[in-house]
């Protein structure tokens, strides 16, 4: 028995070897034929195919002020439709909340009053400070202990508040089932969020003739189905998107976020056909 298996995995490993030094013969030769120089004549060459002339309008198109105030570019993406939808979403999930479950007086949701869009503009600002003023814990942004605390974040929004808001803050309730498709459900609850930022993106910016589509990883390491492995990228895992971007700004113009093999978009070529059709009606 042993001699058999022996001898069988002898005859594999020689004829592994067989096959792998006949590839290198044959890059050999491969590389020997390279280097003989022949003669082209270019009067048979195959023509270059055309160049499309670029026809576009690149730049601006919406009216801006004269300002430096980077709070009035954000709002063009972020504006009044956006932040009302998003409280519209989560004052919904919050009432889908309490219909369905029986509070105790003690809990501290039953402290919830529906959020308006102006606070809902002081809770954006609160998370976008908290990826510059960095601390371990949540709670830290709200301490009073003088070596830890940071009083703007108190002075604009009290901590039982700020958190109560994160609890119900969504993007599209359950009850709203417009698409409800395979390909679609895993970013049903995101999917329209995106689509109206990046309608947004499209509308207030034409890039210049020269873009790329460029992959990148957001760092995320909780439940997701669709997270991604990268080993390549600094955060390694995350959700992966590929964005369609100028190539002299690196504008945003388009993205999708991928969700794995079997979505509507498992190809490149796909994923490039499907980002650069919506140029082609500028």
């Amino acid at each position: 028995m042993n001699s058999d298996f022996e001898e069988d995995n002898l005859i594999e490993t020689s004829s592994e070897d067989e096959l792998s030094s006949s590839e290198d013969e044959s890059e050999d030769e491969s590389l020997e034929s390279a280097r003989n120089w022949c003669g082209v004549d270019v009067s048979v060459l195959t023509p270059a195919p055309p160049k499309f002339p670029f026809t576009g309008n690149p730049g601006i198109k919406v009216s801006l002020r004269q300002s430096d105030d980077p709070l009035d570019y954000f709002c063009l993406f972020f504006d009044d439709e956006v932040i009302s939808f998003i409280a519209e979403e989560t004052n919904s999930i919050a009432e889908e909340h309490f219909s369905n479950l029986e509070l105790t007086p003690s809990t501290r949701a039953l402290q919830w009053k529906d959020v308006t869009s102006e606070e809902l503009k002081r809770f954006i600002s609160l998370l976008i400070l908290q990826g510059i003023v960095q601390k371990p814990t949540e709670k830290w942004f709200w301490s009073k202990r003088p070596i830890l605390c940071t009083p703007f974040f108190g002075n604009v929004m009290n901590e039982k508040r700020y958190s109560l808001i994160m609890k119900f803050l969504h993007f599209q309730s359950s009850n709203d089932s417009e698409d409800e498709s395979p390909s679609n459900n895993k970013l049903k609850k995101i999917g329209k969020f995106h689509s109206m930022l990046m309608q947004r993106f499209q509308s207030t910016y034409i890039p210049k003739q020269d873009i790329s589509i460029d992959e990148s990883l957001i760092g995320y390491k909780g439940r997701l189905r669709w997270k991604q492995y990268i080993p390549t990228k600094r955060s390694r895992f995350g959700v992966n998107l590929f964005q369609l971007c100028e190539s002299e700004s690196g504008y945003i113009w388009n993205s999708i976020i991928y969700t794995g093999k079997g979505g509507f978009h498992g190809r490149s070529m796909r994923i490039m056909r499907i980002m650069v059709c919506p140029l082609k009606v500028l």
